[in-house]
């Protein structure tokens, strides 16, 4: 079996949790990315045993993010980086989905989305205590999916023909 798919997802961010660290001078930095969205484009291709189809895929993905924040815990001082923008990446996945009638299927996915690392340095200005300093984070996405299709089946069962 081989075939194609693409699926557009809405993202929340946790009610604006983000990562911790303790920085220079015992300063805690709370740093928040704001994604917004995530869009997939893939091959999928895998083989059908009876009424399960067992899969792989591989593209590419796109997640579209408001900028972010970086907060000094110590002094409430913020840095807000970068603005609207979207960034691509490839896409790895595999699953399972099974056939439970001749019309729906039930399925079972992990995908995991590489994108770049994201690099900035802190103007002194507004974070004295990072001044000058490089941050970099990696910005990857893992996915797991749980789903259920319904297939129109305009050409008879499922039986054997995934």
């Amino acid at each position: 079996m081989i075939g194609a798919e693409a699926d557009f997802d809405w993202v929340g961010n946790n009610n604006g949790n983000g990562v911790t660290v303790v920085g220079p001078r015992g300063h805690g930095f709370q740093i928040v990315s704001n994604d917004t969205r995530i869009a997939t484009l893939a091959a999928r291709f895998g083989f059908a045993a009876d009424r399960a189809l067992f899969y792989g895929k591989a593209g590419g993905g796109w997640v579209g993010n408001d900028g972010f924040t970086v907060t000094d815990l110590t002094t409430g001082q913020m840095f807000v980086g970068d603005t609207s923008h979207t960034v691509s990446g490839w896409l790895l996945g595999a699953g399972i989905e099974y056939a439970f009638t001749n019309n729906w299927t039930v399925k079972l996915e992990y995908d995991f989305l590489r994108l770049p690392s994201r690099t900035f340095v802190v103007p002194g200005v507004l974070i004295p205590a990072l001044a000058g300093d490089t941050i970099t984070s990696d910005h990857n996405v893992q996915m797991v999916k749980l789903g259920v299709n319904y297939l129109f089946n305009w050409s008879g069962p499922v039986v054997g023909r995934y």
